[in-house]
């Protein structure tokens, strides 16, 4: 955690809170990350208007190097990887042989390795997976969390003040359009679906641009050191719930949080970033193209309104969604939103209409309109 004045951890709020550093981690000296520094809603604007600095430290962080790293995860996950390149980062998906998302992790390779952060429970798990696959492939996957860490900056001017530590002119993703079902072969070129730049930092680590502004892999006992450039730079420390809130408005899925054990790419928005639809055989492409090629996936991805009246308490992860009195799907993140009010993602069948009378633990629920 960013020791500043204010600072509130996660785990002082909930001790079971999905945010923590996994065990292993914790084990290895990976402190806490702050859920605020004493004023969230000012925090959540700051994000959202300007530019802040979230420290995400507790994302696991592996790194694969080796000759044949990229061709091998290109057949691994969902993603088109055969010709990643140094400057490149991307999404990738692990998906069961049925075609549910088991891990998500964002991508970036600086041309000697490439680096993989998950969330931070699915590390281990992300990493037992690559290292079954190895084989006899020249690859070495390892568990670096412990000597880098993520932190994120935030905002309109990310990329403006990342400028202080020596990278500028850092380049919008670049994502390719979704092809209609039953696209002919070719349609897509023969690259990662979203390219994010990936720039070296003159200290070691990287940046890379984001959709919500750049992240930052840094040595994780130079944090506070890079802190300080960013905040004289004028990019003051935000907290975690600032970094939900500004992504729940933003629609962009969690792993584990708006994904459940049968949740298919399709069904959270996760095939435009993560998923190549023409790309050779990886383990759960068919049920992928299935769906696509079909249309219309069981579920779908929700901005839900709460009635902030007859609650104080926000629904956790998972809470069922009801109309009519049946269930209709789950709540994904919910938070307090500085503009919108009390609002959450949720997955809910295909089926419910824009308009359908919802309750969540009691509370009203409506769907907003641009969901």
């Amino acid at each position: 955690m960013i020791d500043v004045a204010g600072a509130v951890a996660v785990e002082a709020i909930d001790d079971e809170a999905r945010d923590r550093p996994a065990p292993e981690h914790a084990a290895a000296g990976v402190r806490s990350v702050a859920a605020h520094y004493g004023d969230p809603m000012r925090e959540q604007r700051l994000l959202a208007t300007d530019v802040g600095l979230v420290d995400r430290s507790h994302r696991g962080v592996v790194a694969v190097p080796g000759a044949e790293r990229a061709g091998w995860l290109h057949t691994l996950t969902s993603q088109h990887l055969a010709d990643l390149r140094a400057g490149q980062g991307s999404e990738l998906l692990v998906l069961s042989p049925h075609g549910h998302v088991e891990q998500h992790a964002m991508v970036a390779e600086d041309g000697e390795t490439t680096w993989l952060d998950t969330e931070p429970g699915d590390t281990a798990g992300l990493l037992d997976y690559l290292t079954k696959m190895r084989f006899f492939t020249r690859v070495d996957p390892r568990d670096a969390t412990a000597d880098w860490a993520l932190l994120s900056l935030v905002g309109p001017r990310a990329t403006e003040v990342v400028a202080v530590l020596g990278v500028a002119g850092l380049a919008a993703p670049d994502v390719l359009g979704v092809p209609g079902p039953k696209f002919a072969a070719g349609t897509l070129p023969a690259r990662p679906t979203v390219l994010y730049d990936v720039r070296p930092l003159p200290a070691g680590g990287w940046v890379r641009r984001v959709p919500l502004g750049v992240d930052l892999l840094v040595p994780r006992g130079a944090i506070a050191e890079v802190a300080g450039e960013l905040a004289a730079a004028g990019a003051p420390v935000a907290g975690l719930w600032a970094y939900e809130a500004v992504r729940v408005a933003a629609r962009l899925p969690r792993a584990g949080f708006e994904t459940d054990h049968r949740t298919i790419p399709a069904e959270v928005g996760l095939v435009a970033p993560a998923v190549h639809l023409d790309k050779g055989c990886y383990r759960g492409q068919e049920t992928v193209a299935r769906v696509h090629n079909l249309g219309r996936p069981p579920r779908r991805l929700a901005l839900l309104h709460l009635d902030g009246v007859t609650t104080d308490q926000l629904p956790a992860v998972g809470t069922p969604v009801t109309a009519g009195g049946r269930a209709v799907g789950f709540v994904g993140t919910a938070v307090r939103h500085y503009e919108l009010g009390p609002v959450t993602l949720a997955v809910l069948k295909r089926s419910v209409p824009d308009d359908a009378a919802l309750l969540v633990d009691g509370t009203a629920a409506a769907i907003d309109p641009e969901s």
